[in-house]
């Protein structure tokens, strides 16, 4: 049982796990300040880069240009090394969606695979227009979008072995959800239970990263077969995700990033100590997520790597 299970079953992991993910923007800019601290706190970051690595983009989404998706989304990117957005929506209007075709072929589950298809092919206004006036599109486009992720659950069960599947959708902006949470039971709730039904069937434990302010939702992705919820510090707010998730929905915490740019390494240390003190439990129920981008300073990097390395045994 690895520790991420332990955390997900509430079975007494050894330490707090971690997670960390260094956009390839940082390594391009840092370089070797940021493989030195990397390698200082090993124990932390297991993917290390360097000279030969720095410039390394593992997908093409992170290269500047633009590209498009296998729906026919346009994807553009004006950051090298960061992540790109849809600018290029292939079904703009009702009428259009009359046309829609989902890949032949199935593959597996990117980022924003169910509802941020949804805003990706019809556009942020007109599918905020089709949840609010329920247009008979909406429905069009949702069984397109669950249909191909079916299709693309049982491919991935006869090619990925391990015992956790980790999926990513942002369902939350970032004081609310951008729809209700009864049109999200509506409409959404059912997509998950039918897509994550196949993987719980099969025994996986399921990991979801969702940003935004979600924590309305999450007893709803619980229910739906979520064993642990990717949630950010910053959208939903301390007090809720005590009071939501503590003993009751595992939460793989991530850390404030816009702390991170712009407080001094006391503050990240307080932040870090405060979330493990506030959410942390000896049998287990958190976990720790930081991401290092281009905008935070070394000093930082560096004290949020110490922060956690000092709190993560508080419940050992």
């Amino acid at each position: 049982m690895t520790e991420l299970i332990k955390v997900a079953t509430y079975a007494y992991p050894e330490v707090i796990p971690v997670m960390t993910g260094i956009l390839p923007a940082a390594w391009m800019k840092y370089r070797g300040a940021l493989t030195e601290i990397a390698e200082e706190y090993s124990d932390l970051v297991p993917d290390k880069r360097d000279e030969d690595t720095y410039d390394l983009l593992p997908v093409p989404s992170y290269n500047k240009g633009e590209w498009t998706d296998p729906w026919g989304c346009v994807w553009t990117n004006t950051a090298e090394g960061m992540e790109a957005i849809v600018t290029g929506h292939p079904y703009p209007t009702r009428e259009s969606v009359k046309h829609l075709k989902k890949p032949s072929a199935p593959g597996g589950f990117p980022h924003g695979f169910m509802y941020l298809r949804l805003e990706d092919l019809r556009g942020f206004e007109e599918i905020m227009l089709d949840f609010a006036e329920e247009a008979p599109e909406l429905q069009t486009v949702i069984d397109a979008v669950l249909e191909y992720n079916l299709e693309c659950a049982d491919h991935v069960l006869k090619n990925y072995p391990h015992p956790m599947m980790f999926f990513g959708d942002d369902l939350g902006h970032q004081k609310a959800l951008p729809i209700s949470p009864a049109k999200w039971r509506k409409y959404l709730k059912p997509c998950f239970a039918a897509i994550y039904k196949k993987f719980k069937d099969a025994g996986k434990y399921i990991f979801m990263h969702t940003d935004g302010c979600i924590w309305e939702i999450m007893p709803d992705l619980q229910e739906v077969g979520v064993d642990i919820v990717n949630a950010q510090f910053r959208a939903n707010g301390l007090d809720n995700l005590e009071r939501v998730c503590k003993g009751k929905i595992p939460l793989h915490l991530d850390l404030d990033r816009q702390l991170m740019p712009f407080g001094t390494p006391a503050q990240i240390d307080e932040h870090v100590y405060t979330c493990i003190k506030t959410l942390g439990m000896k049998e287990g129920g958190l976990s720790i997520n930081i991401e290092i981008g281009p905008d935070y300073p070394l000093e930082n990097i560096r004290a949020v790597f110490a922060a956690v390395r000092k709190y993560r045994t508080m419940y050992s």
